[in-house]
């Protein structure tokens, strides 16, 4: 197997990992802290750096403009909650990091079509 394609599929699982441990423990717990912030954080920026690592691997060949435009929608929309997130830790009042988990799961579940598309469209190969 190729490296580049184990270091792509390991960054964006840890892309999985950080960005879901942060969106459910922020809804368990019904208020945004800020450890859930770090962890949207580390899971945004391991799914730009496994998306670019997999665009290197496509030498700029577009499989899938499905899966591009989700994949989009998908980054734009991390990087809002983790910009939003910050914003409220830092200068929101409480009853914004009691409502915050409501948005929170609405992002992760659209981030969740291009992570399995992805994964459908590799093991179609």
């Amino acid at each position: 197997m190729n490296t580049l394609l184990i270091l792509a599929t390991t960054l964006i699982t840890l892309a999985l990992v950080f960005y879901s441990l942060g969106i459910w423990s922020e809804r368990f717990a019904k208020y945004l802290k800020g450890w859930h912030v770090v962890a949207f954080w580390s899971g945004f920026l391991f799914d730009v750096s496994g998306t670019f690592t997999m665009h290197v691997l496509s030498d700029g060949h577009n499989s899938s403009i499905a899966h591009t435009i989700t994949g989009q929608i998908a980054l734009w929309l991390m990087f809002a909650h983790a910009l939003w997130a910050t914003w409220v830790i830092l200068k929101g009042s409480n009853s914004m990091r009691l409502k915050f988990h409501s948005y929170s799961i609405f992002v992760w579940i659209i981030w969740l079509i291009p992570y399995f598309g992805g994964m459908y469209l590799g093991m179609s190969k």
